[in-house]
């Protein structure tokens, strides 16, 4: 086969290596939702103890990560000073903390594809703290998009059939931690040079996040624990929603590292619609037409932001290339300059 044929296979090859990255972390992070809420929601496994779940995730992702990384070393750890872990991770880990704990609390009380619906706004938060904190200069025109975004979640929220304020308020807070912890990444860590992993993000910051999770645990979830047999865990169920946990960290790991960060976000808005068609028709939750019309505008939010995002990149790219188009230009100037001038020399050395 000639060349033409090798690329093609190889293109081929990439295409379906990507679309198996893609896939893979849909199915994950899917199956990790879906699990939760079946372990957390009163109607199902009935164990509504998300700050004891999300300590479970912890313990089990901490322990897989310093074994992969310490004991069978398949992953290099990296350079760290203590000052820089107090200054740049513990901050990072306590927002994670309060992320998980709220984000896995509201299942108690919200459906899993209102839930969904809700976290259209990531991007409306990222971008805000983002400004905020003069990571993001202001446009107009995607500050437009983001109002567009949140507009069409209210819509949503209006049209929701099971509302539960109190659901509603820990999912953005939720919502606000994560993207304020997005935010943190890059300015205590993206900017210092330290680039962090999943496998490496959870070796430093999982242990952080359980230590921050153990103080509200004392508090609120291991009084009712003491005195129910839910304190007795079943391992299976516990042991393999644990794994899930940790195997969608390594599937955002390959995603990330072979495809793109912007990959992940588009497969995100399918991975939400899928979840919101089977919150619908397997677990039997009520979505309305005002829901999804709600959605629909906030999707088409969501995807215009991924889109001027994707159309950025690329404009990055084509700067990259006529600067590095131009830096060989003037090497090869240049070079042409210091022969003109050797021969020069040797022209007068030889008179």
């Amino acid at each position: 086969m000639g060349k033409g044929g090798a690329l093609s296979e190889s293109v081929i090859k990439n295409i379906v290596l990507s679309y198996s990255y893609v896939a893979i972390w849909i199915f994950l992070s899917f199956t990790v939702i879906v699990y939760n809420k079946y372990i957390l929601d009163k109607k199902m496994y009935n164990w509504p103890f998300p700050i004891s779940l999300t300590m479970i995730h912890m313990s089990f992702c901490s322990t897989l990560a310093f074994l992969i990384i310490k004991v069978f070393k398949f992953v290099e750890p990296v350079k760290m000073t203590r000052e820089t872990y107090l200054r740049s991770v513990v901050p990072i880990g306590a927002l994670y903390a309060l992320s998980l704990w709220l984000s896995n609390s509201a299942y108690i009380y919200l459906s899993v594809s209102f839930i969904q619906m809700l976290k259209a706004l990531m991007p409306v938060a990222v971008y805000s703290i983002g400004v905020l904190f003069k990571k993001e200069g202001f446009k107009s025109d995607t500050m437009m998009n983001m109002l567009s975004i949140s507009f069409g979640v209210a819509i949503a929220a209006y049209g929701e059939a099971r509302f539960d304020v109190w659901g509603v308020i820990l999912q953005l807070g939720a919502v606000a931690f994560e993207a304020t912890r997005l935010v943190l990444i890059q300015i205590l860590l993206g900017d210092k040079g330290i680039k962090l992993n999943p496998i490496t993000s959870l070796y430093y910051v999982a242990p952080c996040c359980l230590a921050f999770l153990f103080i509200p645990w004392i508090y609120v979830e291991f009084p009712v624990l003491r005195d129910t047999s839910s304190f007795h865990l079943d391992y299976a169920i516990f042991g393999a929603n644990s794994f899930c946990a940790f195997a969608l960290n390594l599937a955002v790991f390959l995603l990330v590292g072979k495809t793109s960060a912007l990959t992940m976000n588009v497969a995100g808005v399918v991975k939400d619609w899928l979840l919101i068609a089977f919150s619908w028709s397997v677990i039997k939750d009520t979505v309305t037409p005002i829901n999804l019309f709600g959605y629909g505008i906030a999707f088409l939010g969501v995807a215009y932001y991924n889109h001027a995002k994707l159309q950025a990149l690329k404009a990055k790219e084509e700067e990259k290339k006529k600067i590095q188009q131009a830096d060989e230009e003037s090497g090869r100037l240049l070079e042409e300059r210091e022969g003109d001038v050797e021969g020069k020399k040797n022209d007068q050395s030889g008179n």
